[in-house]
């Protein structure tokens, strides 16, 4: 199966995706994520002002599946929740690099462990054999 792997984002190998924006970074699940995941039942993310280091758990993601902790790709401080997430996880299955963006963070610093796309398809290619 192929997957969308957008070249803009920047990606961590816990198969979240970010896209900075200026001292802004919004973050999310990969299509590859919530593929394994199937169908979602629930989602927690935290509070607005929470403060993470990349690597740091922000959440926990549940599907009929399997549970997944939800890592920082980078580090930085909770400026806004898709609140609309918690009540309905469908638009993650839908679409993961849009309406399914979870949180956005203030950027406390870069992270240079992220994969560039090429190297994130290579990475999960490498995880199916």
């Amino acid at each position: 199966m192929s997957y969308k792997i957008p070249k803009e984002l920047r990606y961590a190998k816990t198969d979240e995706w970010v896209r900075l924006e200026g001292a802004e970074a919004v973050i999310g699940i990969t299509d590859f994520a919530q593929d394994q995941l199937g169908d979602l039942v629930f989602l927690e993310l935290p509070d607005v002002g929470a403060t993470f280091e990349p690597g740091e758990v922000f959440g926990a993601i549940e599907s009929v599946k399997a549970s997944s902790d939800l890592n920082a790709p980078v580090g930085g401080e909770v400026i806004a929740v898709n609140e609309a997430l918690v009540d309905n996880q469908q638009p993650i299955n839908d679409d993961p690099y849009g309406a399914g963006w979870l949180i956005r963070l203030k950027v406390s610093g870069k992270e240079d462990t992220l994969l560039d796309a090429a190297a994130y398809e290579a990475d999960i290619n490498g995880r199916k054999h």
